[in-house]
């Protein structure tokens, strides 16, 4: 049997192996590290290749890739978003990514990225909540409570001291799958009949919903001085959660603007709209929060150096660990100009 060298083999982290490494560290370490691990790589913004998602749009959802590259490591993902999947017992998002080496371009690391894009959405929400809610916060209203909901509550409570949340979904079945899920957290849970209930007294206001239309879940009379919207379920060009009057009123913090004007709520907005990068906000460049009554918009999109660095941290804890798989991927002939004669000399039996 022909065996490969240790060069051709790229680490696999499978969706067996996220698991276990996620449970083998905990989930609200694990949390606390990305969310570190991402404004790490935000600090170093400026240094990082950046370009809108290529995306293939069709009627029924999303295919993308999302490369980006800081001159030593180069990475992409490969996600997809398709509302309508959830009818046929289909995930709305998968994803996978990849890490390699610019020096060389050998592969480093290959992952599932459907468990972690839903971890590092929701360390990046609460990273950015770090710097942008109001001090003191303990309520949060998560109004979309299908995947990504108890991620982006567990984050919040880690990273910000978020205690309380108040569930809202237009199916209620979603709302007592989330409720259950959490019933174990610590966090006191409520669930509410209305988008209007579940807001009283929260100071942090998340949105995840997931039809792919331009909806109005937050209305202007909604949402009063002094909150913090987090709001990611518009994350596609005609796809929206916000009514454009309360853009009007927020200062309004983004990923890429490139990239957000296209598909996040912003793109209800003038193409010159005022917006701030959440980089300079870390990097103390621009203000965050001024004052009490401000209301700040953290409008995520995800961007592909919040995956980068979700892969860099995996390709790290992962040293050490079984949470991974050496995986033959690269043909690594004796001579690099024979691949045509390692094809010819190898033989059936070397097939396993």
């Amino acid at each position: 049997m022909l065996t490969p060298s240790a060069k051709a083999l790229v680490p696999f982290v499978s969706v067996d192996h996220m698991m276990g490494l996620v449970h083998h560290i905990g989930l609200p370490r694990v949390l606390r590290e990305l969310a570190d691990c991402i404004e790490d790589d935000f600090r170093r913004w400026p240094h990082f290749d950046k370009t809108p998602r290529v995306a293939s749009h069709s009627d029924v959802g999303v295919i993308e890739l999302m490369p980006t590259s800081d001159g030593e490591l180069y990475g992409f993902k490969y996600v997809n978003g398709h509302p309508g999947n959830m009818r046929s017992g289909l995930q709305t998002v998968t994803a996978f990514g990849m890490l390699a080496r610019v020096d060389n371009g050998y592969p480093v690391l290959l992952s599932e990225m459907t468990l972690l894009t839903a971890i590092r959405t929701a360390a990046t929400s609460a990273m950015a909540a770090r710097h942008l809610a109001p001090k003191g916060a303990t309520t949060m209203a998560m109004i979309g409570n299908g995947a990504q909901s108890e991620f982006q509550c567990v984050a919040m409570q880690a990273i910000c001291g978020i205690s309380h949340i108040r569930l809202y979904d237009i199916d209620p079945v979603a709302t007592a799958k989330a409720a259950r899920n959490l019933a174990g957290s610590g966090l006191r849970i409520t669930a509410c009949s209305s988008p209007e209930e579940a807001i009283l007294g929260a100071q942090i206001i998340t949105t995840s919903t997931a039809d792919k239309q331009y909806a109005t879940i937050l209305t202007d009379n909604m949402v009063g001085a002094g909150v913090h919207i987090n709001a990611i379920g518009g994350d596609c060009p005609g796809k929206t959660e916000l009514h454009p009057d309360i853009l009007r009123r927020s200062s309004i913090f983004v990923e890429y603007p490139e990239q957000t004007r296209i598909e996040g709520e912003i793109q209800q907005l003038a193409p010159d709209h005022p917006v701030t990068e959440l980089w300079e906000v870390i990097t103390g460049k621009a203000a965050g929060r001024t004052e009490s009554r401000q209301i700040t918009l953290f409008d995520s999109v995800g961007f592909a150096i919040e995956d980068f660095s979700a892969l860099r941290y995996i390709r790290d804890r992962i040293v050490g660990t079984p949470y991974f798989k050496p995986l033959d991927l690269l043909a690594d002939p004796d001579d690099p100009r024979d691949l045509f004669g390692m094809l010819a000399r190898a033989t059936p039996s070397d097939v396993t």
